[in-house]
């Protein structure tokens, strides 16, 4: 399992390690990207719809979505709000309503819900049963991780600078270590064992790493429970960045996750002002590096 994990990471560091020269590709990889994740999102959701017991299962998966979404919202809020105790972080108003923005992002949100959607539609209702998902799945994750490697090496970022910001390390280990404590709290509660709890909630919002990575290991129901947590946690994180942000920039950014440094990058800018940006690039670069390693290591213990 571990030999699993380090091959299908493997991408994420082959593409870090390549400087592209030529600019265009970065716009050719973006779109590839974008293309890719809701052809995931898509494969996840036909491996859910032709799951034997789906409909039986719903409930169930409901109330395990409800428990790691609430158990990391607290956890999380503690954890950040302790880091800003600590550090405070300033932050300014912008000037900027944001509104429309806001309503634009908040949409967006709702499409990788509505493409995991159409692949449970056409698995349960119209598709016959197919075993080649799953692998499909794993290959086009793999690709997604090579091209995220060669973004997060190519998009002028100084990982020295990235990791020397104090602020954005600090609000990502705070998320970490609060997920962490989520996980083991949820553990009873999920009927999982210890790494396998940690794993669900070390997507950090990236969901369409988490519901892959973990849908494999642990089975298609997992892998959407996987999925809804971290997309719930890009919903609320366009819902409280606003009212938090003022007064709490560390837990606002925090909460966002690995979409700080992309997805909810725009509304941090526009409600807390340019002096958030630079911790929410970093905060969310390191959350995104971390998080496949973190799951990939504590997947394979199993």
């Amino acid at each position: 399992m571990l030999t699993d994990a380090l091959l299908i990471l493997a991408p994420l560091f082959l593409g870090f390690a390549i400087a592209l020269e030529r600019r265009w590709l970065m716009t050719v990889i973006h779109h590839a990207v974008e293309s890719l994740v809701y052809l995931i999102l898509a494969l996840l959701g036909l491996g859910l719809g032709q799951m034997e017991g789906l409909v039986d299962q719903l409930g169930q998966m409901a109330a395990q979505v409800a428990t790691l979404v609430l158990t990391l919202l607290l956890a999380n809020m503690l954890g950040l709000w302790l880091w800003h105790h600590w550090q405070p972080m300033a932050s300014r108003d912008s000037g900027e309503t944001g509104v429309t923005n806001y309503r634009r992002l908040f949409l967006a949100a709702l499409k990788p819900l509505a493409a995991v959607l159409v692949g449970v539609i056409l698995g349960h209702f119209l598709l016959p049963v197919v075993t080649w998902v799953e692998d499909l799945a794993t290959w086009a994750l793999m690709f997604l991780l090579l091209l995220i490697g060669l973004q997060l090496r190519n998009a002028g970022l100084s990982l020295r600078r990235l990791l020397m910001n104090r602020q954005g390390l600090g609000v990502a280990l705070s998320l970490m270590l609060s997920s962490m404590v989520a996980g083991l709290v949820a553990m009873p509660m999920l009927a999982l064992p210890w790494h396998d709890a940690l794993a669900l909630t070390s997507g950090f919002g990236w969901y369409s790493l988490s519901g892959i990575v973990v849908g494999d290991a642990l089975g298609p129901a997992w892998g959407g429970v996987a999925f809804l947590n971290d997309v719930l946690r890009e919903i609320i994180a366009l819902a409280i960045i606003p009212l938090l942000i003022p007064r709490r920039p560390a837990m606002a950014i925090g909460y966002g996750g690995a979409t700080a440094m992309d997805f909810t990058l725009p509304i941090i800018r526009s409600s807390g002002g340019l002096d958030c940006v630079p911790v929410a690039i970093a905060s969310g670069f390191i959350l995104s590096f971390v998080s496949p390693i973190l799951m990939g290591v504590l997947l394979s213990l199993g």
